[in-house]
């Protein structure tokens, strides 16, 4: 799928990675549209890249219909957006849960249901969600963060085989610990002792390989994260019992204790 020239919907623009992936899709020629929540957020966005802008809740059903309205001619959708999620699921109330479900996991789905006929009828697109080690394995405090995740790694995959031969690609991009953007920079707090991050730009280049060589799973971590990640999905007992003795504990403190601030 060519970059160059393509309608490209991208969610979650006002985040880290967002407004990466933004500035360098603007910089391959991608004519954007770009959504938030906020207009002021917005508007810069649009005056720097030329951007068409909608403004959109997605976690309200019919903020989503009205999305894939208005973005009915992209050919590629990224699907970026997500919320936190950290935290003990007894803290949360039922509409929070809700929200979370909605956010992370409804609303991509129904993106790309949405805008998923005209690319087939075209016989060209490309749909890459942009998801989480988290979905591949399952740590203290991130069981609702990690339920979106897994049922979007799961849903990206189904969805894949679903539309192999009709021309349109399905990708999951999961990136592991990134640095200076995203939970670290918006809490403080500190990967676990030893934990290599990633750069918000390896995120971007492993969004923008998918897309364009059409790769079904991409993991953007370190080979150790990766390599823990994969065998704690098979093993997952054990890798509960070695995270129990590991460093994370600490981490996953100051993040929970930094979103329950702004809830």
């Amino acid at each position: 799928m060519r970059i160059t020239g393509a309608t490209v919907l991208l969610t979650g623009v006002t985040g880290g990675i967002g407004g990466a992936l933004a500035a360098e899709l603007s910089a391959r020629g991608a004519k954007l549209v770009l959504t938030g929540r906020r207009r002021a957020a917005l508007e810069p966005l649009a005056e720097r890249y030329g951007a068409r802008t909608v403004l959109a809740d997605l976690a309200e059903p019919s903020d989503v219909e009205h999305l894939a309205d208005e973005a009915a001619d992209a050919s590629i959708l990224i699907a970026n957006a997500a919320l936190p999620s950290s935290g003990d699921l007894l803290d949360y109330t039922p509409e929070q849960v809700d929200r979370a479900l909605a956010v992370n996991l409804r609303a991509p789905v129904m993106l790309a249901r949405l805008l998923a006929p005209a690319m087939v009828e075209a016989g060209r697109g490309h749909i890459a969600f942009v998801g989480s080690l988290s979905g591949k394995t399952a740590t203290k405090s991130t069981s609702l963060y990690s339920a979106t995740k897994f049922g979007l790694r799961g849903f990206a995959l189904g969805f894949r085989q679903d539309l192999h031969g009709t021309g349109v690609g399905v990708s999951i991009v999961q990136p592991g610990f990134v640095r200076d953007v995203g939970m670290f920079a918006a809490t403080g707090a500190t990967p676990p002792a030893g934990m290599r991050t990633v750069s918000p730009r390896q995120v971007v280049d492993g969004v923008l390989r998918a897309v364009e060589r059409d790769v079904a799973e991409i993991n953007v971590a370190p080979l150790e994260l990766r390599l823990l990640s994969a065998i704690a999905g098979q093993f997952p007992a054990f890798a509960e019992r070695v995270q129990r003795r590991g460093a994370g504990e600490k981490t996953v403190r100051e993040i929970v204790a930094a979103q329950r601030s702004r809830r």
